[in-house]
């Protein structure tokens, strides 16, 4: 079996996640921040966890080898989305540096859980520039995407061409408006890839070029409703090509996955989704996929 980390695709082999209960800590912490951090509505402690154990229980129900990241009293609740903090790459992890400033922590605390697996630290985004990983997605090995916004900036996609040298094509995607910079919007809110032909993507957001480059690529397009996008229909983890988590609520995206061709699994988010706007793919930072 040969394995890459330059995939959003392929079999999920191992993956970092960190877990609800250390990530949100107790009802205290929840009074002290939830509202400091944008998120939509004050998130149930009890459910929440509930939702993470199925959530996980799900995971691992489908072979992927889980690594929890430990409680860490330098980060905050949005540390539940463990994407942001890093993108992984065959030569080691880059450690992005985050655009929204109360997550600035994050990446310095996930070195030593890498570190501890054996992943080694390919380089780090630094000064000005800034890139988190939802807005970056690997469309195949040699092509990433990369979402231009208030999240990521232009200095940040430079030290990211750095450092992939000639290796990766680098697709620069400008990302809209939308509800502005405090709100939660990044590539991966618009576009999952599910397999190398095909990506679950919100069209009236994707910018035209793009839209056409992934055409031209040979994507087909599973297009979310309008109704859905809120629920984070368009925010799908693959598991394996065509084997996908889904946020429940989103019933016309599901039936069009599967009729894509793709086996699709439901798991409950109210609590650990809706909240602090992170779908499956923010929960979780893959590691290791195998090479189809």
């Amino acid at each position: 079996m040969r394995t890459t980390a330059q995939s959003d695709v392929g079999k999920l082999r191992k993956l970092i996640v960190k877990h609800v209960r250390d990530a949100f800590v107790d009802d205290a912490t929840i009074d002290g921040q939830w509202q400091r951090l944008n998120y939509y509505g004050r998130p149930d402690l009890r459910r929440a966890v509930a939702e993470y154990d199925q959530f996980v229980k799900l995971l691992e129900g489908l072979g992927a080898e889980i690594e929890f990241l430990p409680q860490d009293g330098s980060v905050t609740m949005d540390s539940l989305y463990p994407r942001d903090a890093a993108i992984t790459t065959d030569r080691g992890i880059i450690l992005c540096s985050m655009g929204k400033e109360d997550r600035r922590t994050e990446p310095s605390a996930m070195t030593g859980v890498m570190r501890r697996l054996g992943s080694p630290i390919l380089g780090s985004i630094t000064g000005a520039g800034r890139v988190e990983g939802g807005d970056v997605t690997w469309l195949d090995r040699d092509t990433l995407a990369v979402g231009q916004g208030y999240r990521t900036n232009d200095d940040g996609i430079r030290q990211l061409r750095r450092l992939f040298g000639n290796d990766v094509q680098v697709v620069v995607v400008p990302l809209p408006h939308w509800r502005g910079p405090a709100d939660v919007f990044h590539l991966m809110s618009m576009i999952s890839p599910v397999a190398d032909d095909l990506a679950v993507v919100y069209s009236p957001l994707l910018p035209v070029p793009f839209r056409q480059f992934l055409l031209a690529r040979g994507f087909g397009l599973v297009e979310v409703p309008d109704e859905e996008f809120e629920s984070m229909g368009c925010n799908v983890l693959a598991v394996a090509p065509r084997v996908c988590l889904l946020r429940t609520g989103n019933p016309k995206t599901r039936q069009r996955l599967e009729a894509a061709g793709a086996e699709v699994h439901e798991f409950a988010g109210d609590e650990i989704c809706g909240r602090g706007a992170g779908g499956p793919t923010c929960l979780t930072r893959p590691l290791s996929r195998e090479l189809a």
